[in-house]
């Protein structure tokens, strides 16, 4: 056993050598993350969903490779952190607006109105975790996360009506509980946050 996991490790280091003397850099990565979303959105708008899908959760995971690379092959910069953060909240963006405008054209408004609620809440999340770790409070708390609302939204996206498999329609329901979690979430970090600084200062 400890022999096989000194192959591994040897083959690990073997790898991060040899990607650490590639070109390839953590901000290409994320480029082609925001590539492959606006591919995704392109296919929504399209009504291609599974595709779109497809699309979008590997672009999502190339938004999570890229984080990883930086820290792994040591070529992470201040610029390519900030980059990778406002890149995540563009492509999340873009790809709820081509859903925002499929609900639109088929004249469902309150699916709609629930998209808008999404992204806002969406940029929230991350806006509140920013504004506390300014004030030197961690905020990961919270149930709708980065990750869970892709997973969300990519099972939206793939079991969406004309998606191809079977006659899931779950698009609008990842919609509506893609809103209402941002939401919890957003207020999960707010008193998260009151109850850090009430401590702080008591």
């Amino acid at each position: 056993m400890s022999g096989e996991r000194t192959r591994i490790s040897e083959r690990r280091e073997v790898v991060r050598g040899r990607l650490i003397e590639s070109r390839l850099t953590p901000n290409a990565i994320s480029l082609t993350g925001l590539a492959l979303n606006l591919v995704a959105a392109g296919l929504v708008y399209e009504h291609l969903f599974f595709i779109g899908g497809v699309a979008f959760v590997v672009g999502s995971i190339m938004d999570t490779l890229d984080g990883r690379y930086s820290r792994m092959s040591g070529k992470g910069t201040p610029f390519g952190a900030f980059l990778d953060s406002t890149l995540d909240r563009i492509e999340e963006g873009i790809v709820l607006t081509a859903v925002a405008a499929v609900f639109a054209a088929e004249a469902a408004s309150g699916a709609t109105a629930a998209v808008v609620v999404a992204v806002l809440a969406s940029l929230m999340v991350s806006y509140t975790r920013a504004r506390a770790e300014a004030l030197g409070v961690a905020c990961k708390v919270g149930l709708a996360t980065r990750p869970v609302r892709v997973v969300i939204l990519s099972v939206g996206l793939i079991f969406a009506r004309g998606a191809s498999l079977g006659h899931f329609r779950l698009l609008a329901p990842a919609v509506y509980v893609l809103a209402a979690l941002s939401v919890v979430t957003v207020i999960q970090r707010v008193w998260h946050v009151r109850s850090e600084l009430s401590a702080r200062d008591a």
